[in-house]
């Protein structure tokens, strides 16, 4: 039996449909659905064992055997301000886990987040010494506080304290893909733009406030989310891959080469304007995300990435552009 906390959620539901398509019926999904269509409807087409609310979790562990956890729960918006609460959430529930997953001797997979790398001035290389972990600068709540487990989770491992026998956590880039539209904002900008572009209107993208750097040449490493499923797959299968590891392509792309796919998917020319960029984000703003996957390599991943370009055609013409837009 699997846990996937967070399992109706973006890439949790996504999990849960690997699992599935995989023959796996013995997966427990641990979230809250809400009041609209939009969580539910990432899990109406799987089969699942138990839906366990947040809150009931931990009683609901007691006495049982898992095959692993799959810990990808978290309030996940950088721009959240409740540090109490996301603290609790993406914090302190995953010290629980780990914790019960050392006791129960429990794989523990777990997501952690390429916002721990802060505007990138330190790079975007997974060396998970403490020495490197303490030099990160996160600029934002919800990338403090995955940066704060991961320093939990290497702290013991520095000083030999027990730990799960298999412990691995995934630095997710910018992932992009089905099921994400629940997340409103922090959606993809393909999720967010596509039927306005399809209903005729303009793309707007950011100008560029950078020297060098032109308009809508912003770059990030956006990974589709059936190969950041695919990496946690692997990991779920793979007895020596321990430690913490990049989830990214390797290679950034532009915001304006995701829309021209998005527009050649949709086989129209792109329609994109350049809009002034909020006082209130310019500071803050990154320019460039790349993820470094030398240590996935040197794991023994060895699986390639699907090219931006033929991911976002298969987004758009499975999934946006049909009726039914879920995995």
């Amino acid at each position: 039996m699997f846990l996937v906390t967070g399992g109706a959620g973006f890439i949790g539901s996504n999990v849960v449909a690997s699992l599935n398509e995989a023959g796996h019926t013995d997966v427990v999904v641990n979230d809250l659905l809400g009041h609209d269509d939009a969580k539910w409807r990432n899990l109406a087409k799987r089969q699942v064992a138990d839906l366990v609310p947040p809150a009931d979790l931990m009683a609901w562990l007691e006495g049982r055997k898992l095959d692993a956890i799959i810990h990808m729960g978290a309030i996940s918006d950088t721009t959240a301000t409740d540090g109490d609460l996301v603290m609790e959430n993406n914090f302190r529930l995953s010290l629980r886990l780990l914790d019960w997953c050392t006791a129960t001797r429990t794989p523990f997979i777990y997501a952690s987040s390429a916002a721990t790398y802060g505007d990138g001035g330190q790079g975007f290389d997974d060396d998970w010494s403490l020495e490197a972990l303490r030099k990160l600068q996160p600029m934002n709540l919800y990338g403090w506080s995955k940066h704060l487990f991961d320093l939990a989770v290497i702290d013991r491992y520095v000083k030999k304290e027990k730990l799960p026998p298999r412990w691995v956590g995934l630095k997710f880039f910018n992932v992009y893909g089905p099921n994400e539209y629940h997340k409103g904002h922090m959606a993809s900008v393909l999720a967010k733009v596509f039927d306005g572009a399809k209903a005729g209107q303009p793309v707007r993208l950011f100008k560029s406030h950078r020297d060098g750097i032109a308009d809508g040449e912003q770059r990030r490493d956006f990974i589709y989310v059936d190969d950041a499923v695919a990496v946690l797959r692997w990991v779920l299968d793979t007895s020596s891959a321990n430690g913490i590891f990049n989830v990214g392509t390797g290679k950034a792309e532009s915001f304006r080469d995701m829309i021209g796919a998005m527009f050649k998917a949709m086989g129209r020319p792109a329609n994109i304007e350049y809009v002034e960029m909020p006082d209130s984000i310019r500071n803050q703003y990154q320019y460039f995300t790349q993820a470094s996957v030398e240590n996935l390599r040197g794991a023994g991943y060895n699986a390639g990435f699907t090219p931006l370009e033929t991911a976002v055609g298969q987004y758009v013409t499975g999934y946006l552009d049909r009726d039914d837009r879920y995995r």
